[in-house]
């Protein structure tokens, strides 16, 4: 199965930022953990990472023919991005949104996703396991 990964704004610095929320994992370490867990195996990644939302919508939209599955977390993003919400829709792939910190224990305004609505799934709260339990999901569903 090909799976896109897509990492939204500021986790290019996972391991510096606030790693007592978001853990010690750089971005690379979390994603070459995750293709090489016992569910990665076998499957094929690609991982992108912007601060940019246009350029988020345009590898959903380039990607939408080789991925079978996409795993995003959409960072900030997540709260107010319909453009990200209507390429998700659009593209029609099978979808989980994942958040390392548990967004409905923090700011009034991380509990909201606009994106959520457009998943088949949302896991948050699990730190780097987020993106492991929306794996065992797409690959399950």
């Amino acid at each position: 199965m090909n799976i896109l990964i897509i990492n939204g704004p500021n986790l290019n610095l996972l391991g510096v930022r606030q790693p007592e929320i978001y853990g010690t994992d750089t971005l690379e370490e979390l994603m070459m953990w995750l293709e090489t867990t016992p569910e990665g195996v076998g499957h094929k990644f690609k991982f992108h990472q912007s601060n940019h939302e246009g350029e988020i919508i345009d590898t959903i939209h380039d990607e939408r023919h080789w991925a079978d599955r996409l795993i995003i977390n959409p960072g900030a993003f997540s709260h107010y991005s319909y453009a990200i919400r209507d390429a998700i829709s659009a593209v029609g792939i099978p979808t989980v949104e994942v958040h390392i910190s548990n967004i409905e224990n923090r700011e009034e305004f991380r509990k909201n996703s606009v994106i959520k609505h457009v998943c088949i799934n949302q896991f948050s709260g699990l730190g780097k396991n987020s993106y492991l339990e929306g794996l065992k999901y797409l690959l399950d569903y």
